[in-house]
């Protein structure tokens, strides 16, 4: 969904909007403060989609649980189910289509160098261009795999810089640090605790990480903390 003007990202909701449009219950996903069964529910049977708890997910709307006219940033493109739930419970919200731009600019996939100062510097502009301090809390989703080292360094700096002291962020990451490809999702919030996960395929990660390298990566942020899924997805909470 492109959205004109220079925020081309951002729908907002009315600061202390109750939560009326929060997305309607699937089939096998409990509603209530409960937690979703540790399961997959697959519409139709079928493998492309699946809805499952998310603890990273718990996390993140624990931190901004009872706040209202917050905003959020969401590096998975504008998904109209994230923007009514976002904006349902009160929030703003900004979609940036992080992949996209990033094949834009680096080619299918991030072929193209990653290391180029100025590539780098023109992804930032398109993909990054906010001021600091703008957001309090950041949805990277597994975005963050598909980035060469000197890219990744740069669009964490960039991250770090754009949110304020003590908001969160949720970014997933493969488990296995041995594979040559890994599936290709998109993430659209059902719960609080709940993520619809969508499947696309396969692609092949610039590089992967484990928990020491992931510590590393986030070295200067305040905390991190991790969960992992039943699909071997490292789930991380950075706290800025």
């Amino acid at each position: 969904m492109e959205l004109p003007g220079p925020l081309k990202g951002m729908m907002g909701g009315p600061r202390g909007a109750p939560p009326a449009n929060a997305p309607a219950k699937p089939a096998g996903v409990p509603s209530g403060p409960g937690r979703p069964p540790d399961s997959f529910w697959r519409p139709g049977g079928g493998p492309a989609n699946a809805v499952r708890p998310s603890r990273g997910l718990e996390e993140f709307f624990g931190y901004i649980h009872g706040q209202s006219g917050l905003t959020i940033l969401d590096l998975g493109g504008a998904s109209q189910q994230n923007v009514s739930f976002i904006t349902g419970l009160g929030h703003r919200l900004y979609s940036e289509d992080f992949l996209r731009i990033l094949s834009e600019t680096f080619g299918e996939n991030g072929a193209a160098d990653q290391s180029n100062p100025g590539r780098i510097d023109y992804f930032l502009r398109q993909a990054l261009d906010y001021p600091p301090a703008h957001f309090d809390g950041v949805l990277i989703w597994d975005v963050l795999e598909y980035l060469a080292p000197a890219l990744l360094n740069a669009v964490v700096e960039r991250l770090h810089k754009t949110v304020r002291p003590k908001s969160y962020m949720l970014a997933f990451f493969h488990s296995d640090d041995k594979l040559e490809a890994v599936p290709s999702y998109t993430f659209r919030i059902r719960q609080m605790n709940a993520l619809e996960v969508v499947r696309h395929g396969m692609r092949r990660p610039e590089q992967l990480f484990n928990n020491r390298s992931l510590e590393k990566l986030f070295a200067g942020f305040e905390s991190q903390k991790f969960f992992l899924t039943r699909e071997r997805l490292r789930e991380v909470i950075i706290k800025a």
